[in-house]
């Protein structure tokens, strides 16, 4: 008999933005576990009108429009249906995905996602672009926050394609220093901790002083959305205990599922 909840008895930490936070805990809770909210990061929508005029005024004269995060979705269109009341105002230009989690978002909207990468980073993105057809002179679109790493720019731009970015949101590091929740963590620990962007991992070892743990309380096997935030985990000297094999709420779920129920 399949066992309604897997994790129960677990308490694992969840770091994304409030938001985001709400969602997995729910998920996670709806299985058995317990959650601890701890936002590392806040998120906002962040759009310079100009830009938003001039890109707008050229949609129709791009190949392909690229998101690298369902957050680069959700404030993109906010920005879009504010000037335009059609979403076939965006032509027939053919639409990529960084991630299976960011498809579902645009998926939401009725629109066909044209291209995924194997992996979900920059690079193997790029590389799909180029597999699909030449990217010389190809108008791409790429949609982005504040702190987006610039590999795929820096490709698309070295096979010759012609690259416009549009920042539409930022995320900022959130002060754990008297939140109730840091607070909580220190003392008791848990048995996980989901990262599920580089940008939360670089708040957690900016506030390591505030997340501290006391003597006792339980050391948490460290988790990762994807390989993207992995790397970021490795390079800061964070373990990473587990990868979800597919880049998305779902996917993070569903690892930490087995994960816990093979004995771990």
């Amino acid at each position: 008999m399949i066992n309604p909840q897997p994790l129960r008895g677990r308490r694992i930490v969840v770091t994304r933005h409030a938001e985001g936070n709400g969602r997995l805990a729910a998920r996670l809770e709806e299985l058995g576990a317990e959650t601890l909210e701890l936002p590392l990061i806040q998120i906002e929508s962040d759009v310079d009108r100009l830009t938003a005029g001039d890109i707008f005024r050229e949609i129709g004269h791009y190949e392909w429009i690229v998101f690298t995060s369902a957050n680069g979705v959700r404030y993109f269109f906010e920005t879009f249906f504010e000037a335009f009341e059609d979403i076939r105002s965006l032509g027939i230009m053919r639409i990529a995905a960084v991630g299976e989690g960011t498809a579902r978002k645009i998926r939401e909207l009725h629109l066909k996602v044209d291209l995924i990468p194997e992996e979900a980073n920059g690079d193997s993105l790029a590389k799909a672009l180029a597999d699909e057809q030449t990217l010389d002179n190809l108008r791409v679109l790429v949609i982005t926050g504040n702190r987006n790493r610039e590999d795929l720019v820096q490709k698309l731009n070295e096979e010759r394609a012609i690259v416009d970015t549009f920042q539409v949101y930022k995320t900022e590091l959130t002060d754990l220093q008297d939140h109730p929740a840091a607070a909580r963590f220190r003392a008791e620990g848990a048995d996980a901790l989901i990262f599920a962007s580089s940008s939360a991992v670089k708040s957690f070892g900016e506030q390591a002083q505030y997340l501290k743990l006391a003597s006792g309380a339980k050391v948490p096997q460290l988790c990762s959305f994807g390989p993207v935030t992995s790397q970021t985990m490795r390079q800061a000297g964070i373990p990473v205990a587990l990868e979800a094999e597919e880049s998305s709420l779902d996917g993070m779920v569903q690892a930490l599922v087995e994960h816990f129920t093979s004995g771990n």
